[in-house]
């Protein structure tokens, strides 16, 4: 089975392709030459993942799936949430992104957070929703040299070392990502 991911961000196709059974082909944006932006307008994150996947398959007819993932940090009101990848700027770094972040939550000693990624799959034209929560806190600098967005930042609940400071098989096993990515994998092995 072929399935588009609609990101070009190459970090979660290498993430995400990993956990994917043998028998699903994986096309990302770029091998498909999609180059239109398509805009996240969504309140939250169901809405991004759906309208990401909504906007691929009615441009291209074929099954695929979006993401969207954010970071949720109770002291700041559910911030940035889902704004965590234009947290700093509209077109902000990571690096930016974490700064910022830090520099909001420096005079607190509440640090309790979540991931949450949420995929929306559209076979035939029909979206189905999956969700993967983690729950943690956030360190006070940033720890490690892996990962990507948050990573540096988000200690997981019952680990001692942030994400960043994982292997990749170490963060896969635990992560929000994963997670959501788990249960889609399970519905189209039902199909």
């Amino acid at each position: 089975m072929k399935l588009i991911f609609a990101t070009s961000n190459q970090n979660k196709i290498i993430e995400v392709q990993s956990l994917l059974p043998k028998s699903i082909k994986l096309l990302s944006l770029l091998d498909i030459n999609y180059t239109n932006e398509i805009e996240e307008t969504g309140i939250t994150l169901e809405e991004n993942a759906q309208i990401k996947s909504d906007a691929i398959y009615s441009s291209t007819l074929l099954n695929c799936f979006a993401e969207d993932s954010g970071l949720f940090v109770h002291q700041l009101n559910g911030e940035p949430g889902v704004h965590s990848a234009r947290y700093a700027a509209i077109n902000s770094t990571s690096q930016e992104n974490t700064s910022k972040l830090l520099i909001q939550l420096k005079n607190t000693t509440n640090r309790e957070a979540y991931f949450k990624t949420v995929f929306s799959l559209c076979i035939n034209g029909a979206s189905t929703l999956f969700s993967g929560i983690i729950e943690g806190t956030i360190t006070k600098e940033s720890q490690g040299n892996g990962g990507f967005g948050y990573d540096s930042v988000f200690i997981p609940r019952g680990y001692t070392s942030t994400f960043a400071h994982m292997t990749r098989a170490q963060k896969q096993a635990i992560s929000h990502r994963s997670l959501a990515l788990h249960k889609m994998i399970h519905y189209l092995g039902l199909l």
